[in-house]
């Protein structure tokens, strides 16, 4: 063998893997920062709570009051209402194409018409709500027994009730098999099996978060991001065994998070009118990339995954149609565990803020 060709050979190879790096590192570096990007405020009466974003269908949809407002996703501009849903959030049905919100009874909807489909009665006091994609089925979570009540998105029959020992809030599935859902009040995270629908598992914060709320599922390399309310952290457990990996802070009063396989990054809405951004730079390495100023008691997000964008709501009482006021000092607080806007009883503006890059 010529030795020089070799070593020549050795090091340009060397070079390459350098430029590389160099170049993931500088984009890495160079990211453009998240920032709101869109936004657009629509009056009403009524309180809200979850937001959701139908990626796949280009709709977005808040419950306010005794209905469920609909929008384009893509403009903001309204594209019509679920009437006489009473409810705290929605989730969809890709395959079916059927829409479901959290309310009693839950209401049934074809997501392309808007038309309600059937009523469902459960059992409750329905709050979240999640389209698990293995089994198609809908979950509706409640604080009072039963915790879980499960819906075949298909057809809208009863496919049972889970106990999860807890009071849920946010879930995440990582479609194969397998549901995580936060506890509230027992600062822990149940793991249920979504074909028994039985609880096999619960992980416990050790006393690195309390009062967790949102919550995020990296499932490819099986990571679960815990936002937490008391004391104000992110957690990361492994989804397989619970192990606690790294605690990163987050701003006062998370209501909502979830993570983002595309930029490999966890998010976290606060009622303190800021959005926490967590890197993932592996699956053992973590940094708080960026705190969004968003605005005050934002508390509940949603992400489009067609555009990598997150979606926050919130509502700011008014004097008039046309005349914002500041918001009253008996209002929601940052940091409770009460909805942004839940409770109001006059007219006040809803505020859509879209942050993306």
């Amino acid at each position: 063998m010529n030795h020089s060709k070799h070593f020549a050979r050795v090091f340009f190879v060397a070079g390459i893997a350098m430029l590389a790096s160099g170049g993931f590192a500088q984009t890495t570096s160079t990211a453009k920062p998240y920032k709101i990007v869109n936004s657009t405020q629509t009056l009403g009466i009524g309180g809200i709570d979850y937001v959701y974003a139908d990626s796949d269908g280009r709709r977005l949809y808040v419950p306010r009051g005794n209905q469920v407002l609909v929008f384009d996703l893509d403009t903001l501009k309204s594209a019509g209402s679920i009437t006489n849903a009473r409810a705290r959030g929605v989730a969809v049905d890709p395959k079916s194409r059927h829409g479901f919100c959290s309310s009693s009874p839950v209401v049934m909807w074809d997501t392309k018409t808007l038309d309600t489909l059937k009523t469902i009665d459960v059992q409750g006091r329905p709050d979240g709500i999640l389209f698990e994609p293995t089994t198609e089925r809908i979950y509706i979570f409640s604080h009072s027994a039963p915790n879980v009540t499960v819906i075949d998105a298909k057809d809208g029959s009863i496919a049972g009730t889970i106990e999860l020992g807890g009071a849920p809030e946010q879930a995440a599935s990582d479609g194969e098999g397998h549901l995580y859902v936060d506890l509230e009040d027992k600062d822990k995270v149940a793991v249920v099996d979504v074909k028994t629908l039985k609880v096999t598992a619960q992980y416990d914060l050790g006393g690195k978060g309390g009062t967790p709320a949102g919550l995020g599922l990296d499932a490819k390399h099986h990571l679960l991001f815990v936002f937490c309310r008391n004391p104000q952290t992110c957690v990361v457990l492994g989804a397989d065994d619970g192990k606690i990996i790294a605690t990163l802070p987050i701003g006062k009063g998370s209501d909502g998070g979830g993570f983002n396989p595309n930029t490999m990054e966890a998010f976290s809405s606060q009622g303190d009118g800021t959005l926490t951004i967590i890197k993932e730079k592996s699956p053992s390495s973590f940094e708080v990339a960026q705190t969004v100023t968003t605005k005050s008691r934002a508390k509940t997000c949603t992400l489009d995954t067609k555009n990598n964008q997150i979606v926050l709501i919130t509502t700011e009482p008014t004097q008039s149609p046309t005349t914002p006021a500041t918001p009253s000092a008996g209002a929601d607080q940052p940091g409770e565990g009460r909805r942004g806007g839940r409770g109001g009883g006059g007219p006040a503006l809803l505020d859509i803020l879209v942050v993306g890059r």
